[in-house]
């Protein structure tokens, strides 16, 4: 079951041991997900040279696996480090950032899932292309609603993922003995890039704490909404935001989590 009260749990898990996250992710992204990693209390590595992957996967406490930048050497890299995580049996998270809007976005966002992984998180409409399912994606952004994923989402637990989450105005999460909605969040986060690829990267810190990936994921959402809603009240703007974003996850105490995650 998830509550505020292992919600609370995991952060001091990730405070205390600082698990090493290995992200092969987007340039667009790789400075905010790291920053939002340290000040959730992981230690995130951007390492993507085919050359050093296997050997950074082997350590770490999770691998992120994000498609926003792709380019067949990164492509191979995430192939080399999947396999390796995989042997290792080290949680692997799959964003299928933009999956629908071209041919070979979603062949490699397909073939990563079927090798297996912990979890996929992505907006709406990524998670309904990579089911093969009716919706389409704008670029990188959403133009379905959450709820319209769940029967997708259910679809990839049989393609290989041990669950999935979709991020939304509500986000949703499923596996195939748990599912559970989150309703913490702000209408300003989807004006900061990047910020999608940040909750997917603090899944991967969750899950190097706690192997139970519907938890895991529940657990990042409800920590990053709570930490977007209170940026929200403290910032004019996204320029403000993303600093007193970082701060609140920095910040985040076992009181405030207790009175704001909504479970829904």
């Amino acid at each position: 079951m998830i509550s505020s009260a292992t919600l609370i749990r995991d952060i001091g898990e990730i405070r205390r041991n600082k698990p090493l996250v290995h992200n092969i992710t987007n340039y667009v992204v790789m400075n905010i997900t790291a920053n939002a990693l340290l000040a959730a209390g992981a230690s995130p590595v951007m390492a993507h040279a085919k050359e050093e992957v296997a050997e950074m996967a082997s350590v770490a406490g999770s691998l992120v696996i994000n498609i926003g930048t792709l380019s067949p050497s990164w492509v191979e890299a995430m192939e080399i480090a999947q396999k390796r995580a995989l042997e290792r049996k080290i949680p692997v998270v799959l964003d299928p950032v933009g999956a629908g809007a071209t041919k070979y976005r979603t062949e490699v966002a397909v073939s990563i899932l079927s090798r297996g992984v912990s979890l996929v998180r992505g907006n709406a409409s990524e998670i309904m292309a990579l089911a093969g399912a009716a919706g389409g994606t704008k670029g990188v952004d959403s133009t379905a609603s959450s709820d319209a994923a769940t029967g997708a989402a259910k679809l990839l637990l049989e393609k290989g993922a041990q669950a999935v989450c979709i991020s939304g105005e509500t986000d949703y999460i499923i596996s195939e003995t748990e599912t559970c909605s989150i309703a913490n969040g702000h209408p300003m986060m989807p004006q900061v890039t990047g910020l999608g690829c940040t909750a997917t990267a603090l899944c991967g810190a969750f899950l190097a704490v706690n192997k139970n990936a519907a938890q895991a994921a529940a657990h990042a959402m409800g920590m990053m909404g709570i930490a977007g809603e209170i940026a929200a009240e403290k910032s004019e703007g996204p320029g403000s935001f993303v600093p007193a974003f970082l701060d609140a996850l920095y910040n985040m105490q076992p009181a405030l989590v207790a009175q704001k995650l909504k479970l829904v």
